[in-house]
């Protein structure tokens, strides 16, 4: 096994198999973080080697305790996992959706960044990339930015859960920044996935956003904590 271990939630597809395939590719020991076993097995078959399954739900906290459980030091954490529940507007959007959205958006990547503390903290130089959208900055939702467009009301629940997932990576930043920890948000920009149920977004390649969560994974101990960046290495405004 590799001296470094990085696990990736919702790595069995999209932006989160291809950050997995890039980090064991960098000499970690990836961990493939999927609820489902058979998509997680074809995951780990293709990234190779240094891939290694870990059943997890993100959303189910008996399975979160029980990955925990199984890994005794982690150097990275990538808080992949997300869903887009539905396209509509607030005014057109239910209760549902954004208990969904926050369920896995937020709440889960809380549960699980707390359940993998004990094992970060075993490293000697913890990082969390929190997986963001560049829909979610207030600014640009408020100011357009010609590369996201957000200034469109669509997906409500989606951009208001990752606005409030942007605010818990920066309390986390703020909290575990004694420690040595780099906690980061990342907005992959609009990729070609299925994010969206049913639908298959357009947008570009998924691998080109991969690149951007693990160079923050990859940060030297002077590097920034607490920050929002795009894909390309860019800050984007909270």
């Amino acid at each position: 096994m590799n001296e470094r271990t990085a696990l990736v939630t919702g790595a069995n597809k999209g932006i989160g198999l291809h950050i997995a395939r890039l980090l064991a590719a960098e000499g970690f020991t990836v961990l493939v973080g999927s609820r489902d076993a058979e998509r997680g097995k074809r995951a780990v078959a293709e990234i190779g080697d240094a891939a290694r399954l870990l059943l997890l739900d993100v959303t189910d906290a008996e399975s979160i305790a029980a990955a925990a459980a199984r890994v005794d030091r982690l150097d990275v954490l990538v808080n992949n996992a997300g869903v887009n529940p539905s396209l509509a507007p607030p005014t057109e959007s239910d209760a549902a959706e954004f208990r969904r959205a926050y369920e896995t958006n937020v709440v889960a990547v809380l549960e699980v960044t707390n359940a993998f503390l004990p094992a970060l903290r075993r490293s000697p130089h913890p990082r969390i990339v929190n997986i963001s959208s560049g829909t979610a900055s207030l600014t640009w939702s408020t100011h357009p930015n010609p590369q996201f467009a957000p200034g469109a009301p669509g997906s409500a629940a989606y951009r208001a859960s990752k606005a409030a997932l942007n605010a818990l990576t920066l309390l986390y930043a703020q909290t575990l920044s004694e420690e040595g920890f780099r906690i980061n948000a990342l907005a992959p920009g609009r990729r070609a996935t299925d994010l969206v149920p049913g639908a298959r977004t357009s947008g570009g390649d998924p691998a080109e956003a991969a690149e951007g969560a693990v160079h923050l994974a990859l940060l030297p101990d002077d590097g920034p904590t607490g920050e929002f960046f795009s894909w390309d290495g860019t800050g984007v405004p909270w």
